[in-house]
């Protein structure tokens, strides 16, 4: 685990990288209207993706949204009841499983608890008849790239959660697929493993060069080590974008909801003056002011999605504005890089705000029943429609 390896500057190459964006680019694999139902539900309803060479892609919503039979269906795990999927310009739809360039890590893991960790990684290679010199070298590869040379003729069960992960992980990628597809495959790790690995796993795409599929729920899982998140509900994909992307300028309040924490408001568009929107809200006596770009009719019903970071908490009261809540501290939770503050509102409506913890003290300067003013910024807000 402490063996120091080059570097791979990683944000280098992701902020660069945006194969999406070019109009030229060929996807590597393609969803094309793709329906999946299992007797009178259906999982998959009419998806259309595409998914670049080297993109690390997570496909993210709650259980049952659909998300895990689309990647079955990539798999060939699943038959599409329509549409069609295609992998480099070849449709998949009569290749079986074994014959398709792409390998899959479940969330079990399923290792065979019989077999050794390398002798784990050499099975699939065995099947696919490469020679024993062969083998070995591809295993010996494998174990020194997630870090588990010592480790090679323990069973599964001598293993930490871990090291499971990374023998699952080296066994699914030593056949070279040319996709890999992982589901939920840090669910068993707890929190602080599961970061640093999925740190890790960033790493070991871009030193492989494969493109990775993700299926997940954590939306910070998705967040940290996706190019581009898909986010599902009900079998539809509904907004796709660069982790920042979705959650800084959600389409909807479903999305809104779903990635992080947000507070949304509901009042009626008063006006709406070039960029500027106001609205009228019960929420907040003078109402609501935020910037957008998108044209609202004046009347319309609206919703007002603010994060709880961009709200600053105030033990004074700020110059009178749109933007500026009264309240009383209902609960604070401390989280030792951030504080949270649930804020009161006249109304009976809770707010959520949250302070970063920048400087090393002991004593809040915020307390419960502390009298507060909340105020954001106009370009801090999004406005939706739906």
């Amino acid at each position: 685990m402490n063996e120091r390896r080059p570097r791979l500057n990683i944000g280098a190459v992701r902020s660069t990288f945006a194969p999406w964006a070019d109009p030229a680019a060929q996807p590597l694999v393609r969803f094309e209207n793709v329906v999946k139902r299992f007797g009178e539900e259906t999982a998959v309803n009419g998806v259309s993706l595409d998914i670049y060479e080297r993109e690390f892609f997570a496909l993210l919503g709650p259980s049952g949204c659909g998300k895990t039979t689309l990647m079955r269906l990539l798999a060939g795990f699943e038959t599409p009841d329509a549409g069609r999927i295609t992998l480099g310009g070849q449709d998949l739809t009569s290749q079986p499983p074994h014959r398709r360039p792409v390998n899959m890590m479940f969330q079990s893991y399923a290792l065979f608890p019989h077999l050794s960790v390398e002798r784990n990684i050499a099975f699939g290679l065995r099947r696919k008849g490469l020679s024993k010199a062969e083998v070995a070298d591809r295993v010996t590869e494998m174990l020194a790239l997630v870090r588990l040379e010592g480790l090679a003729r323990r069973k599964p069960h001598e293993l930490s959660g871990g090291q499971r992960q990374r023998v699952a992980l080296a066994r699914a990628i030593a056949p070279r697929p040319r996709m890999l597809l992982l589901d939920e495959p840090l669910a068993a790790l707890d929190k602080k493993l599961r970061e640093e690995t999925q740190f890790e796993l960033m790493a070991l795409q871009q030193r492989l060069g494969m493109t990775f599929l993700i299926v997940t729920h954590d939306q910070e899982e998705a967040m940290v080590t996706a190019d581009r998140i898909a986010v599902m509900r009900a079998g539809e994909i509904v907004q796709i974008g660069r982790p920042a992307e979705v959650y800084e300028a959600p389409n909807s309040r479903y999305v809104a909801d779903f990635i992080g924490d947000v507070n949304l408001f509901e009042g009626r568009v008063e006006s709406a003056d070039g960029a500027v929107v106001r609205l009228a809200s019960a929420d907040a006596p003078r109402g609501f002011e935020a910037l957008e770009d998108e044209d609202i009719a004046p009347g319309a019903s609206a919703w007002l999605a603010v994060r709880p970071e961009k709200i600053a908490v105030h033990q004074t009261a700020p110059p009178a504005g749109r933007n500026v809540l009264a309240g009383k501290v209902a609960d604070i939770g401390y989280l030792g890089d951030w504080t949270t503050y649930l804020v009161e509102l006249p109304g009976g409506r809770t707010v959520r705000a949250a302070r970063a913890n920048a400087a090393r003290i002991v004593e809040r300067p915020v307390d419960w029943d502390d009298p507060v003013w909340l105020s954001f910024a106009p370009d801090a807000a999004v406005v939706l429609t739906r």
